[in-house]
């Protein structure tokens, strides 16, 4: 599966996203709240992490309210290209010779950390959050939490809105759905905790029909017509603090 373009959240500081949550929906700012809390916590204030995923070597800073998102690949040439995403922009280079990046570079690997930093991105000031009640998947009950964004720091595609499913007892987001790029719906599998932060594996569902909102997806998870597309997998994790 492709990246691709998702909100460009993460150029607003750190800093703000730990104090910044809008609470115009205050029953969903707290749910997630204590989800974040599960998952991470203060931890994701400061930290150092790599890991691989698929053809790329990436590495996710905070610290300071300042953060550094480090993603590099070598291509079918051979030339290694580092992409780097700080508060300041992107710089990319190929040979370690300076280029002038584009755009779907800064988003791409935009939308790498969002995912992998989930569910503490949801934190950040641009962010709305609604309380859409609760569900039951797989025998276990869930509470169902839409995120829209504002125009203002939302980014490209801020009319997008996401879905998340917080377990009522373990307070993990164990389901997301989106429909960016084509509907699908997201199953958190394997979990590693790795500098004190939970990175989440997920199976990747393709939902057929591009008329449902992204609240619903779960229902056609649970009627059996979701098709498996992929699996998101995330590897070789290292904390380098």
């Amino acid at each position: 599966m492709l990246i691709r373009l998702f909100p460009f959240l993460c150029l607003l500081f750190i800093a703000q996203s730990c104090s910044g949550q809008k609470d115009a929906d205050p029953k969903a700012a707290e749910i997630v709240r204590q989800c974040v809390e599960v998952h991470g916590g203060r931890n994701y204030r400061n930290f150092d992490v790599s890991f691989d995923f698929r053809a790329f070597k990436v590495q996710l800073q905070h610290k300071g309210g300042k953060f550094r998102y480090e993603r590099s690949t070598k291509d079918t040439l051979g030339n290694t290209i580092v992409d780097i995403l700080t508060n300041e922009g992107l710089t990319r280079s190929i040979n370690g010779k300076a280029q002038t990046p584009e755009d779907k570079y800064r988003e791409s690997v935009n939308a790498l950390a969002y995912f992998a930093l989930l569910p503490f991105k949801l934190t950040e000031p641009a962010v709305n959050l609604k309380y859409l009640g609760e569900t039951s998947i797989d025998k276990q009950k869930y509470d169902k939490i839409e995120v829209s964004f504002d125009a203002e720091g939302g980014g490209k595609d801020y009319k997008d809105v996401y879905c998340y499913w917080i377990n009522q007892q373990t307070h993990t987001m164990d389901y997301l759905s989106y429909a960016t790029g084509g509907p699908r719906f997201r199953k958190a599998t394997k979990r590693t905790t790795v500098g004190g932060i939970i990175f989440q594996d997920y199976d990747n569902y393709e939902i057929k029909d591009t008329t449902l909102s992204t609240q619903d997806y779960d229902r056609v998870f649970m009627e059996g017509k979701a098709v498996l597309l992929s699996k998101i997998e995330q590897t070789n994790y290292v904390s380098h603090k």
